[in-house]
């Protein structure tokens, strides 16, 4: 009925709507080192032992993982928003470790993470729900992995992968030291 005053017969019932616009519900952030990017495995003599010690995690992941198609992610966290209030309700995590991808290098096809809680502003947390997040980072990690793939220069990895084929095939199949 137009121009009904409401149920009670006082003032029309209003609706309150908070419109907030998240642009993300998810904070993704890392530094990325490609794995077929290095090409000496020693570490400098002088290192710091932080260094040392990121440079041993690097080395660990290249054996385990291979250097082709894997991607070392790191000074990274994962930024789980529960509420439209910044500092209420957020799940913090540190994360490290290699992500690898098809090979085209076109989409995450898996993820080998170190996962920690880093802070937390969320009174309500229990144990398995951190633990819940916490395994729910590989697959935040993975989602915006492909985003990162999908911003850079998808056409550059696709020739690039092409002149590796080309060069594989004229020296039948094999390429580097010669063989």
């Amino acid at each position: 009925m137009e121009g009904s005053r409401g149920c009670h017969g006082g003032a029309a019932s209003e609706r309150f709507e908070t419109v907030i616009l998240m642009t993300h519900y998810v904070d993704v952030t890392f530094d990325c080192l490609p794995l077929r990017s290095i090409d000496r495995f020693d570490i400098p003599i002088d290192a710091s032992p932080s260094f040392h010690d990121f440079c041993q995690r690097v080395i660990a992941a290249a054996g385990k993982h291979g250097l082709h198609n894997s991607y070392y992610l790191h000074n990274a966290h994962c930024v789980f928003h529960l509420t439209n209030v910044a500092d209420i309700g957020s799940l913090d995590f540190r994360f490290e470790g290699v992500v690898l991808t098809d090979p085209e290098d076109q989409r995450t096809v898996g993820s080998d993470l170190s996962v920690q809680l880093d802070k937390e502003t969320c009174d309500w947390l229990t144990g398995p729900v951190a633990q819940w997040f916490a395994e729910s980072v590989n697959y935040a990690v993975g989602a915006e992995f492909d985003r990162y793939i999908a911003a850079g220069d998808l056409q550059r990895t696709i020739e690039r992968l092409n002149r590796i084929q080309r060069e594989s095939d004229t020296h039948g199949g094999f390429l580097g030291m010669g063989l």
